[in-house]
């Protein structure tokens, strides 16, 4: 119920629901999905305001909508997602997900946060005004994630009790820096402490995290995580109370290894998330998720408590998630519950998608101030440069469709003194330049896994700290591609052999594009395109490459300060290794 009612509002409502006046709207031979009563079954549907208002089989409307049989389910939540990710503004990115049924988001806009500070979240919630879904915040965490990379601000503990005013701001976003709360941290718990006091959720992070060290992890009250990879650590997880975030996004997909969680365990304490999800994957949202799981034998019921009810109750949103008298009139309609792509998707009370179409009236959208954000100094080829001290280098050896990385050692080339890329072991080198605060820092190291045969591609969407990052099979053309990134304001890039071969401009704090989503999507097949034409095998190369500086994510990664090892939580002389491994 909003908090704005009034007793004349309440009044209209109460005789609505009584048949005393006509609703606003009324479904007629609806095949209701109720995931409170966990049924299917025939009944009309009355609405009124952006509430409804009954269920029953004699209610008269305003507006009568036969959807004859159809089904109809709750809307879709998205209970932990990245906007930044999709490189569009929250308009676009709108209306991009509510034609595939998701009314609601739980942003982190931890991504912006990390270049801007509090006038990247302040950015954020102005620009969650410009479209019909509603955008709810957890406020981020960790900017940085770790002290091992350099941020573009350091939000306190201070700056996040201030924050919690606002009365979308729902809690305390993932808690990456599950070793700072394991180890007592300081700023780490003021900030747990901060939620606690201002009675707020507090989400969770913690990649194979076991044993004790969860258990220490979790009685601070963090009670979800959405990086569980296999069924066996989502299982110890939910055991402790722990909430279930099965995530489905572009570079990290786990719904088919947790599906078994869903069959065997208690769904009720699971829920959908997209995390991260690239441009070119918004043809479908929560509802490709759905999909999959009928697919694979999970009751629609089942399914859409995963993507609605579930969510709802775990962030306290109890205006939403079901189909009830006194609940938010944000609907689906399908024909079936096979495809689930919606015919109709209401949103408060009102139709803004018909026969799949986004018919919602637009507001104007203001354009986005920009300012350059790429404070870096002079990039020259010599930037590049790694004295050799041997033949064989730790390096990172990226896995497909997956944030994790491996540590192996592999061969490269020496030329003059200086470390080079090696075509035939697939071991290229890959730099990440420090653009916040111009300190000249560089990290520099190998990669392994993406099969260039030439050329060089680099980004700013670098996670969590957004630097740039390139990798490249030659010093020149890495060069030309951070240089043309720091003159475009931000953005991801391919070059080969001197010349720009594909660009897409992120001038919003080097993360978002102030183009449309067929645009960005655009550009950003032409990206993938291209590398692939380069000899890249990965899927997603971008995608994969945004992630290689997270430094939280085991078990190799690398930052402006240098490779990072989760293992000895530390940075690493990438020429020294254990010669009985190699």
């Amino acid at each position: 119920m909003s908090a704005q009612v009034t007793v004349s509002s309440l009044k209209q409502l109460i005789e609505t629901a009584t048949g005393e006046r006509k609703a606003d709207i009324v479904i007629k031979n609806a095949k209701l999905v109720n995931v409170l009563s966990e049924e299917i079954y025939q009944t009309d549907i009355a609405i009124t305001q952006d509430q409804i208002v009954g269920l029953g089989t004699d209610y008269k409307g305003k507006q009568e909508l036969d959807v004859h049989g159809a089904y109809v389910t709750p809307a879709f939540i998205d209970g932990h997602v990245h906007l930044e990710s999709a490189m569009i503004t929250p308009a676009e990115f709108g209306k991009a997900i509510l034609s595939c049924g998701t009314t609601t988001v739980i942003a982190d806009p931890h991504e912006i946060t990390n270049v801007l500070g509090i006038e990247g979240i302040r950015l954020m919630e102005k620009e969650s005004e410009k479209t019909p879904l509603d955008i709810y915040f957890m406020l981020p965490s960790c900017v940085p994630a770790t002290p091992f990379e350099t941020s573009g601000y350091i939000l306190s503990s201070q700056d996040i009790s201030g924050l919690f005013k606002d009365p979308h701001t729902l809690g305390l976003a993932e808690m990456m820096n599950y070793v700072g709360v394991i180890k007592k941290d300081k700023e780490v718990l003021s900030k747990i402490k901060v939620a606690h006091r201002k009675r707020k959720q507090i989400d969770g992070h913690a990649p194979l995290l076991s044993g004790k060290d969860l258990c220490a992890y979790a009685v601070c009250g963090i009670r979800s995580d959405h990086e569980c990879t296999h069924f066996d650590e989502a299982l110890e997880k939910m055991r402790l109370g722990i909430h279930i975030m099965i995530r489905e996004g572009s570079a990290a997909k786990d719904l088919e290894a947790l599906l078994p969680l869903l069959k065997k365990n208690g769904a009720r304490q699971c829920f959908f998330v997209t995390d991260d999800r690239h441009p070119g994957e918004l043809q479908e949202h929560i509802n490709g998720m759905v999909k999959r799981c009928v697919q694979a034998g999970i009751s629609p019921i089942k399914a859409i408590q995963c993507a609605s009810l579930n969510t709802a109750e775990y962030f306290n949103l109890s205006d939403r998630g079901a189909i009830a008298p006194g609940y938010k009139a944000d609907l689906l309609i399908f024909p079936d519950l096979v495809n689930f792509k919606p015919e109709y998707v209401i949103k408060d009370g009102k139709v803004i998608v018909e026969h799949g179409l986004f018919k919602a009236r637009e507001k104007k959208e203001d354009r986005i101030p920009s300012k350059n954000t790429m404070m870096i100094r002079d990039i020259t080829p010599e930037s590049f440069k790694i004295p050799a001290k041997n033949d064989r280098v730790k390096t990172i050896q990226v896995i497909e469709n997956q944030l994790i990385t491996k540590e192996i050692i592999s061969s490269i080339h020496i030329k003059d003194g200086y470390a080079e890329s090696n075509l035939t072991t697939d071991t290229l080198k890959i730099c990440v330049f420090e653009r916040h605060h111009r300190t000249g820092r560089i990290g520099k190291g190998f990669v392994k896994g993406f099969q260039l045969k030439s050329g060089a591609i680099a980004s700013t969407v670098a996670h969590d700290s957004h630097n740039l990052i390139v990798i490249g099979t030659n010093d020149s053309d890495m060069c030309l591609a951070a240089q043309e990134l720091v003159r475009q304001g931000g953005g991801k890039i391919v070059v080969n052999n001197g010349k720009i071969e594909a660009l897409l401009k992120l001038p919003i704090a080097g993360l978002l594009s102030d183009q449309p989503l067929e645009t960005v999507q655009q550009n950003c097949a032409d990206l993938k395109k291209t590398a692939q034409e380069l000899g890249c095998s990965l899927k997603d190369p971008f995608m994969t490459l945004s992630f290689l500086s997270l430094s939280v994510i085991p078990e190799l990664k690398i930052t402006d300060k240098g490779v990072f090892s989760t293992k000895k939580f530390d940075f690493i002389d990438i020429f020294k290794y254990d010669r009985s491994r190699s």
